[in-house]
């Protein structure tokens, strides 16, 4: 396993940010680790890359305890912090090879994350003189200096306008072919797009760990929308198979809920047919991740 959590708990004094919480990531996922604001995402970064101490439990990376072994952890971890300290009067190429020396890398491995990150471009300038983009891509470029076997990225595409959010997902996905990475974020698109298993926390414990194709085929649900030609009362839905809710969204118009992935269009037809209706439109919706997240986080009143 390139990382392995068992039973870390954490607490800012009475609140508690992290509550016995374990799972292991095998190398080479790259795994979506999600949740609200204040949910503990940071901490367990921070303990995983041995800024902060658990309070309780163990955590190994790539084998090496974070606590036991810090030296040992930080030279198998490429770590980019939700707030990327650079230092702007530097050049690039100045700063990668600061972190160069600090990390006993060779001075050719410099050319290689540079045109590894598609920092080329740019390399010649201040890092002061760059876009928010750039400056993220120097942020992974110092983080995979030393070749870490793993890649923890919090927050990485923070503040990226659209183009930038695809060059820097790509290249996140590209780094994740030969490495593990375990990365935090609240972009649901990038979610899918990136991560091949999500893990979501939720004050500080885990609500749902699974690979992302199970865990939107699990929690499946469709939704249709049909307008018919005549009035329609609830009641009348009620034989329809899998049926979750039937909701009147405007007056003849109605948002169906099924608990199932099955195209339930042709049912619908059948049941147009046999009540003397005629469907003057109907729409196939699907569950996405954002709704799923929103249910599990969801604050219980």
């Amino acid at each position: 396993m390139s990382i392995e959590v068992q039973n870390i708990s954490k607490n800012y004094g009475d609140q508690k940010a992290l509550d016995n919480i374990s799972f292991s990531v095998k190398k080479g996922e790259i795994v979506g680790f999600l949740g609200p604001n204040g949910a503990g995402k940071s901490t367990l970064m921070k303990i995983l890359t041995t800024y902060l101490t658990a309070d309780s439990g163990t955590a190994v990376v790539n084998e090496h305890d974070v606590t036991s072994a810090q030296k040992e952890v930080q030279k198998s971890v490429g770590y980019l912090p939700e707030h990327n300290p650079l230092y702007l009067d530097l050049y690039v190429r100045e700063y990668l090879a600061f972190n160069a020396d600090l990390h006993k890398v060779a001075k050719s491995r410099i050319d290689e994350v540079i045109a590894l990150t598609g920092l080329t471009p740019e390399s010649h300038k201040k890092i002061g003189e760059l876009s928010k983009g750039y400056r993220q891509r120097v942020g992974l470029a110092t983080a995979l200096l030393h070749n870490p076997d793993v890649m923890i990225l919090d927050e990485p595409t923070t503040g990226l306008d659209p183009n930038q959010l695809v060059e820097i997902r790509d290249l996140i996905k590209n780094i994740g072919k030969d490495k593990t990475v375990f990365l935090s974020t609240h972009i649901m698109q990038e979610v899918e797009a990136i991560c091949d298993r999500i893990i979501i926390i939720d004050k500080g414990k885990i609500v749902t760990d699974k690979k992302l194709n199970n865990l939107v085929a699990e929690e499946a649900e469709q939704i249709i929308e049909v307008e018919f030609d005549k009035k329609v009362s609830e009641s009348d839905f009620v034989a329809l198979p899998n049926l979750k809710s039937a909701k009147n969204t405007h007056d003849l118009v109605w948002e169906l809920t099924f608990t199932t992935s099955t195209d339930m269009r042709p049912a619908l037809f059948d049941f147009a047919q046999a009540n003397n209706l005629r469907t003057l439109q109907i729409v196939l919706k699907s569950k996405n991740l954002e709704q799923i997240f929103r249910e599990k986080t969801a604050k219980k009143k």
